[in-house]
């Protein structure tokens, strides 16, 4: 089946023109024009699919594709995936640290923040962070 890239994009939820950025990055492919219209396989759903799952997982566009392989069906990187799950889990835990700080914050019974020590726990972390960052580029 063939499908013009309206209909694609109304079928994916994608603009026209995220669609033409897609195939410019060689992630989808049109298989001819009707007119001016470009015309796609109706599998570049699967694909379309495919793109948006691995950007709410925080893969970026190049990344996604390295990841996916269109071969004899779809292949993809089990590694690469697990190694992307691993840095979920640790933004997860580091996230989860900051909202119970935030809440601790909020809540805190201290006359002012900088007399609570939990709140001191979370300023020295902020810091340490910034060092552990600085480091890892050379700053």
């Amino acid at each position: 089946m063939i499908l013009d890239i309206g209909e694609v994009s109304r079928q994916s939820g994608l603009a026209v023109s995220t669609l033409r950025f897609y195939e410019e990055k060689g992630l989808i492919q049109s298989c001819g024009r009707r007119g001016m219209r470009r015309l796609f396989e109706a599998s570049v759903l699967l694909r379309l699919a495919l793109i948006s799952l691995g950007k709410n997982a925080g893969f970026s566009l190049d990344e996604m594709d390295e990841i996916f392989t269109f071969q004899d069906g779809v292949q993809i990187d089990r590694d690469r995936l697990m190694n992307k799950a691993d840095e979920l889990d640790l933004k997860i835990r580091q996230l989860t640290a900051v909202r119970e700080g935030l809440r601790h914050a909020a809540d805190c019974s201290a006359p002012s923040h900088l007399e609570c020590p939990t709140f001191q726990r979370l300023l020295d972390g902020a810091l340490k962070k910034n060092k552990v960052k600085r480091k890892t580029k050379g700053v």
